[in-house]
C-alpha cells in the first residue's frame, strides 16, 4: 500500500517537472531567478525522470495492486 502512495507522489512530481520544463520556462526563471541561475531547466532530465517513474510503476505492477 505504501509503495502505491509513493509511486503516485513521484508520478505527480514527474508530470509537474515535465510541464514546467516544456511549458513554464519563463515562469520558472521569473519566480525562481536565483535558483534558476544555478539550476537551469533542461528538457531531457524531466523526460528521463518520468520514464524511470513509469518503469518503476511497471515493475511493481505485478507485485501489488496499483491500478
Amino acid at each position: 500500500m505504501i509503495e502505491t502512495i509513493i509511486f503516485y507522489v513521484l508520478l505527480v512530481d514527474a508530470i509537474g517537472a515535465n510541464l514546467v520544463a516544456w511549458f513554464g520556462i519563463h515562469w520558472y526563471t521569473k519566480h525562481f531567478h536565483l535558483f534558476a541561475r544555478f539550476f537551469p531547466l533542461a528538457k531531457g532530465w524531466p523526460v528521463l525522470y518520468l520514464a524511470l517513474v513509469l518503469y518503476i510503476g511497471y515493475l511493481t505492477h505485478g507485485s501489488s495492486v496499483f491500478w
